[in-house]
């Protein structure tokens, strides 16, 4: 079974993009080049910040519709590393720990 990844860029509006692919150097290479449609066609270039390696395409989907509904400051601290960031983010107003 082939390597899934699972990405952010960053795009020329400044807004972040998560995907998912099998060859995230190529994928990088289609978005820049315009051959994705959809979101990232109109915000190019596009800067690959973060990505994650799976090995079955299942969890790397699962992964990349959590990371989609994280927010903004929480896709940045996980793009900077910042651990206690994210975890402190991933806690709800009522005390109780959420996790994404």
């Amino acid at each position: 079974m082939k390597q899934m990844y699972v990405y952010i860029v960053l795009c020329r509006d400044e807004s972040y993009y998560v995907g998912v692919t099998n060859d995230i150097q190529h994928r990088i290479e289609q978005h820049n080049q315009g051959l994705v449609e959809g979101y990232t066609s109109t915000r190019l270039p596009v800067v690959l910040l973060y990505h994650e390696s799976y090995q079955s395409p299942e969890q790397a989907i699962a992964r990349e519709k959590q990371l989609k509904g994280w927010s903004r400051k929480k896709k940045e601290a996980l793009i900077t590393g910042e651990l206690d960031v994210l975890r402190e983010l991933s806690n709800c107003h009522d005390g109780r720990s959420f996790r994404r």
